[in-house]
């Protein structure tokens, strides 16, 4: 049978082509055989190395080459692994033990008290203060004033002086005292008995007294005392103060007070019902607690006969006065 020309010329080149190649392909399957599948830091790939990893097989590596699903876990333990480690009771007892307390320890914690070299706060106090020590300048005259108070005593029982008075143009106009037991009730309050000597105006007299004093809610200090008089004279005094502080030091001190009778007493200048009220508004500076400068103003106007009986002795009904002074404690 023959052969055309063409068909043995194609036979022959493949055979060729398949020699030559045959040790390239070999070659390179070998060498990607060899080619490691991870490279560290330690050893960097070749250079030019082109890897197809489309063509490898993952599968045989060994990755997800464990399979959970297959494991019995009931054979496994945990415990041992590190999962649920219970944590270790607290401890009841103290790291170092405490010491039992000895005699040496309890006496330099309470060591013994000599109460004969104790000094202990006298039981009988004293105080006087001068609310009030000023001269005044008004409408009608010049002048100076006065009002004190003071006790001796103990915390519940005490025995108290008052005082005030007035001076206008050389003369004293009005002058009193008080001397009075005073009991503490509450904390805040002060009941009092015991008698007044009028030495202005007109002839001096003596009251019976009885009154409170004391700090009312939001701190106002009030004093309010009865007098019975001589023929059946009633009388009574009011007074409020309050201390409003600007400062530690600079402190305004408002006043009302306001007195009463309950017979017309020509004579003495005083009608009854409400005879007179004054109003003060009084500015200090407390140097110290003891001594403390002021100025201030101060109104004062009298009512019904009383208002009278002043205008017919040829005196004003009411006066507006400046007023400096000092107020001072011991």
């Amino acid at each position: 049978m023959s052969r055309s020309p063409f068909t043995a010329t194609s036979a022959l080149s493949t055979a060729l082509l398949l020699a030559v190649s045959a040790p390239a392909w070999a070659q390179s399957h070998a060498g990607h055989a060899t080619t490691p599948t991870t490279t560290t830091a330690d050893t960097p790939p070749a250079e030019g190395g082109n890897v197809d990893h489309s063509q490898m097989d993952h599968s045989k590596m060994g990755h997800g080459s464990t399979d959970h699903s297959q494991m019995d876990h009931s054979t496994m333990d945990h415990a041992a692994m590190g999962h649920g480690v219970p944590k270790a009771p607290a401890p009841t007892e103290p790291l170092e033990p405490i010491p039992a307390v000895t005699a040496a320890d309890r006496l330099a914690a309470f060591p013994p008290i000599n109460h004969g070299a104790m000094e202990h706060a006298p039981e009988v106090h004293s105080m006087l203060l001068v609310n009030r020590l000023e001269h005044w300048d008004g409408q009608h005259g010049t002048g100076q004033a006065w009002e004190a108070s003071g006790w001796v005593g103990g915390n519940i029982n005490r025995l108290w002086l008052r005082s005030e008075g007035e001076r206008s143009d050389g003369r004293t106009e009005s002058a009193d005292l008080e001397v009075m037991y005073g009991r503490s009730v509450s904390p805040w309050w002060d009941v009092l008995v015991g008698v007044k000597q009028d030495f202005r105006p007109a002839d001096s007299r003596t009251w019976a007294a009885f009154g409170i004093q004391g700090l009312a809610p939001y701190k106002f200090e009030t004093s309010a005392t009865a007098y019975v008089g001589e023929g059946g004279q009633f009388a009574a005094t009011v007074e409020v103060e309050y201390e409003l502080l600007l400062t530690n030091r600079l402190i305004l001190q408002p006043l009302v007070e306001a007195s009463f009778s309950a017979k017309d007493e020509p004579e003495h200048g005083n009608g009854s019902g409400l005879n007179k009220v004054e109003a003060g508004l009084r500015l200090r500076y407390e140097f110290s607690r003891r001594f403390a400068p002021y100025i201030g103003i101060s109104h004062e106007r009298m009512f019904g006969d009383t208002a009278d009986y002043h205008e017919a002795a040829g005196e004003r009904a009411r006066d507006t006065r400046w007023v400096a002074g000092v107020r001072v404690w011991f």
